[in-house]
């Protein structure tokens, strides 16, 4: 049997998350509602998410990482930027014992908000 919880909001999600997460996922939360006006908070696979009609942007807490996904295309000086965060599959891991580059992650919501409007 699933015991894991099942969220129906980002303040469900974030109260969940070890206190060492929260604040940053609260952060990212405040980032992409600022970089992306109008886009609507839901949840999707579990986790966190952000639609503008469709979904652009997920992001999740796990043990030691933060993960934004899914990959971002196009942008190469974003691309560069990006490459000490990349895992396997393209999808972004930023560690929760360093500091988080949130800049980064939000000209990662941008791009990903424009790429979806194309």
């Amino acid at each position: 049997m699933d015991e894991r919880p099942k969220f129906t909001s980002i303040d469900g999600y974030i109260a969940s998350a070890s206190p060492d997460a929260q604040g940053v996922l609260k952060e990212i939360r405040r980032i992409i509602t600022d970089k992306v006006p109008g886009a609507q908070e839901t949840i999707s696979y579990q986790m966190p998410a952000f639609k503008l009609g469709r979904i652009f942007i997920y992001f999740a807490a796990f043990k030691k990482h933060i993960g934004v996904y899914p990959p971002v295309k196009g942008d190469k000086d974003l691309q560069k930027a990006l490459l000490p965060y990349r895992g396997e599959k393209g999808n972004l891991k930023f560690p929760l014992g360093q500091p988080m580059p949130y800049d980064l992650i939000g000209r990662v919501a941008d791009a990903l908000a424009r790429e979806h409007s194309k």
